[in-house]
């Protein structure tokens, strides 16, 4: 890899909200598509790119479970930054029809999700299909019959050539997909940061949870979110997600994680960074 070229590897192909995350992070040379979110590590992890971008969590479906499962089990990159992007959802196919012919629709699953509603009142009788991206989602319309769409971005419709027929055909108006940056290290300390982790437990009991989080509690650092996922080994057992306030090394932060480490079977911090834009 020419080191003086600084790569950034996202989902694509071009024309993904990915790609507009990559560009809107704006701290690098050159942006490298890749075909999944795991190559997305895979390509910082072996040296093709300076840094990657993937999407973890949307204001309406919630966390991406590729990018969470990839962090907690599969591997040791850590996040340096978060991206907010606005997602506008747009409905587009070969060319203009009747929303009423319309018989397949292709698009992310994430984002089907988000426009469910409008699908139902819209599209009762089209059947959704699942693409790895937005972009992918309209390279395979067009390769469908006529009466296919697909949801993806304005971006997209330009790059491929597809005729829009709705625009902003989200449910919800306020969605938003929080992107993070995943790089060897994490970010130093800035005014204003934000640190992820997860942590699992051997057992189960009635507050072992609630009494894991007053650690952070008791030193006054909050808590902005917490999820679960499941830990892939037993049913019933879960692996759980926290975003607090504050950077690792601060001595609050650092004592809390400490403690946190002694009740816990498995503590995984992702990294502390820079909080985005909201």
């Amino acid at each position: 890899m020419n080191k003086s070229i600084r790569k950034i590897a996202y989902l694509g192909p071009p024309g993904t909200y990915s790609e507009q995350a990559a560009r809107q992070w704006n701290n690098v040379d050159e942006l490298l598509s890749v075909e999944s979110i795991p190559a997305v590590a895979k390509s910082v992890e072996e040296g093709e790119s300076y840094q990657g971008i993937v999407p973890i969590e949307n204001s309406i479906e919630g966390g991406v479970t590729f990018t969470l499962d990839l962090l907690i089990h599969d591997s040791t990159l850590s996040i340096c930054g978060e991206v907010i992007v606005p997602i506008n959802h747009y409905l587009m196919a070969q060319k203009e029809i009747d929303l009423e012919s319309i018989t397949t629709v292709f698009s992310h699953p994430q984002s089907l999700g988000q426009c469910r509603q409008f699908l139902l009142n819209n599209l009762p009788r089209a059947i959704p299909m699942a693409s790895l991206s937005n972009a992918k989602a309209v390279e395979e319309m067009l390769d469908a019959t006529p009466n296919s769409a697909a949801i993806s971005s304005e971006r997209s419709a330009n790059l491929y050539g597809a005729t829009i027929l709705d625009k902003n055909v989200e449910d919800n108006p306020n969605n938003e997909t929080r992107f993070v940056i995943l790089s060897h290290d994490d970010h130093e300390i800035t005014s204003n940061d934000k640190t992820s982790l997860c942590f699992e437990f051997d057992g189960d009991g009635p507050g072992i949870l609630s009494e894991s989080l007053t650690e952070f509690a008791a030193r006054n650092i909050n808590l902005v979110k917490i999820e679960s996922r499941p830990n892939k080994r037993r049913l019933g057992r879960y692996v759980f997600l926290v975003d607090i306030d504050g950077h690792r090394k601060t001595p609050e932060v650092k004592q809390a994680l400490d403690s946190l480490q002694r009740k816990v079977s498995m503590l995984k911090i992702f990294g502390s960074y820079p909080k985005g834009d909201m």
